[in-house]
């Protein structure tokens, strides 16, 4: 078996490919570029980059991550045909490391899709794995919905793919369909019944369809699998992939009875969290293992006695071991630069002059309405500054007005192109009317669906992180901001989607997902 060793963990992370397939979680150009940079530091294995074949978009971010990750494999996805195959090769081939993927689905409903005989399917999955293993040794291979597929059919198709040259063969709970026992059992099945099995990894893709992913990953793992595919977060279609941070540490945490180990440095997982949130507009739920806001709060009387004797009483892993920083409340109003560019650092921020200096002045403006400036507001600042350079709509006042007695006003002034324009609207509620005064400056056909308010910290004096979704000919955009204001935060943010729909419109629509991949592997 091709990995390090017998207990060593591949992790193949799909973010930036099974996540991004997500409703609304598409990322820009640089943003995918900034998450592959970040997984290689954090000592990720393996990058699925992307679908080349699927956008020119998609092509375009899979070769740069590829020309410039400098330590992990990188990886492209292709379905079952020599135009997939050919398409992801020209993207991954400039990697030092370079992978193909290829699946096809195997289980009876999917083999309906293409109206393929078991046998005419063996043969394509021969002649594309072939294919691929012509332009690189390092060759993955994927039956879609393996978990629901015929046994005698699921091991001829293994056997066939192995000797076409798979190094990697993957099963994919697609459907999130199985459940621990069977997970572990169909993995150790194969490596036993299926000729060659030894000579190659195997590889589990889990889904979060019935809340066991995590569960049936790390049973896979003691059935002998030994690649884990996931995501930061759990980020991924319907209800999520296997979330890495969950199998890295619980491999970690338990190590007395899971003897594997990963390459992973665990200390930057909250920082890599937090990016991923912020890029898809998938905030993370309070009570998230992990990552979650809650992860290692406590409430209860008798937790909170217990901490204080002996943190280990209520705490199995420590908040430092995945990046939290252990002080919250240090930065004010008298804290200066070097002070910023500190905690920042702390945080996983390395900013250059020009973006410090920026965030600066937007610490000072917040640390003047807050008493206490928390990671997350910092957090916050550096994420919701970073479009605004080049946007073309941009809210440079609002006021509201609203209560009982009857409709809401919004009076904005909004600058299109660099030229100010004033508009008033009444609504049913002040964010109604400010979202129909930006409309009426910028008409648009684009439906909001999603909006969403979190409050970033406690208190009245909170920012508020507004997340907003738009849908337009085809187009999905998600766009953020914070503000202590939540009016403010929900303008701002409505026109950060906006600003994100006229880049795609301006690339005639290459960030499109021009081929559909729904529920792919």
């Amino acid at each position: 078996m091709s990995t390090d060793s017998k207990d060593r963990v591949v992790i193949f992370d799909t973010t930036l490919r099974d996540g991004e397939q997500s409703p609304g979680a598409t990322m820009t150009h640089d943003e995918k570029l900034e998450i592959a940079g970040l997984l290689d530091e954090m000592g990720v294995d393996i990058i699925e980059a992307g679908f080349p074949i699927a956008s020119e978009g998609d092509f375009n971010a899979v070769s740069e991550i590829a020309k410039n990750t400098k330590n992990a494999v990188i990886c492209g996805l292709s379905r079952a045909n020599l135009k997939d195959i050919d398409r992801c090769w020209e993207a991954v081939q400039h990697a030092a490391r370079p992978r193909i993927h290829t699946f096809i689905g195997t289980s009876p409903l999917h083999r309906a899709i293409p109206n393929l005989t078991q046998d005419e399917m063996a043969d394509r999955i021969h002649d594309t794995v072939t294919h691929a293993r012509n332009y690189c040794d390092n060759v993955q291979w994927s039956p879609m919905d393996a978990t629901r597929t015929e046994w005698d059919y699921l091991c001829r198709v293994v056997e066939i793919a192995i000797k076409a040259g798979a190094a990697t063969i993957n099963i994919p709970d697609t459907v999130g369909y199985t459940a621990p026992v069977e997970s572990a059992d169909l993995i150790r099945r194969l490596i036993a019944e299926v000729p060659g099995a030894d000579e190659v990894v195997f590889a589990t893709h889990c889904h979060n369809d019935l809340g066991m992913a995590t569960a049936n990953s790390l049973a896979a793992v003691a059935g002998g699998a030994r690649q884990i595919e996931c995501t930061i977060n759990g980020l991924g279609e319907r209800a999520g992939n296997t979330a890495l941070e969950e199998v890295v540490m619980a491999m970690k945490v338990r190590s007395d009875i899971m003897p594997y180990h990963t390459g992973i440095d665990t200390t930057k997982i909250m920082h890599l969290s937090r990016r991923v949130s912020t890029v898809s507009g998938f905030q993370v739920q309070p009570n998230k293992a992990i990552v979650g806001k809650n992860a290692f709060a406590h409430e209860s009387g008798i937790h909170q006695d217990g901490m204080l004797k002996n943190a280990e009483t209520f705490e199995i892993m420590r908040p430092e071991d995945v990046g939290l920083s252990e002080t919250n409340i240090v930065m004010g109003k008298h804290s200066g630069r070097a002070a910023l560019r500190s905690k920042l650092k702390d945080l996983g921020y390395e900013l250059a002059d020009n973006q410090l200096n920026d965030v600066f002045v937007r610490f000072k403006e917040l640390a003047d309405r807050k008493k206490e400036v928390f990671d997350e507001d910092l957090v916050a600042l550096v994420s919701v500054g970073e479009d605004a350079a080049n946007d073309r709509l941009v809210i440079k006042s609002l006021r509201v007005s609203c209560g009982t007695g009857g409709p809401a006003d919004a009076d904005l002034v909004m600058a299109i192109d660099g030229i100010e324009k004033v508009a008033k609207q009444s609504g049913d509620g002040p964010v109604d009317a400010t979202f129909k005064a930006v409309r009426e400056l910028h008409p648009n056909s684009a439906r909001l669906s999603l909006y969403q308010v979190h409050a970033v910290t406690e208190g009245t004096d909170a920012q508020a992180t507004v997340s907003v979704r738009l849908e337009e000919d085809g187009n999905i955009a998600t766009g953020q901001s914070a503000d202590t204001d939540t009016v403010v935060a929900s303008a701002k943010a409505y026109v950060n989607a906006l600003n994100r729909l006229l880049v795609r419109r301006g690339k005639t629509g290459q960030d499109e997902k021009e081929i559909s991949y729904k529920d792919v592997s």
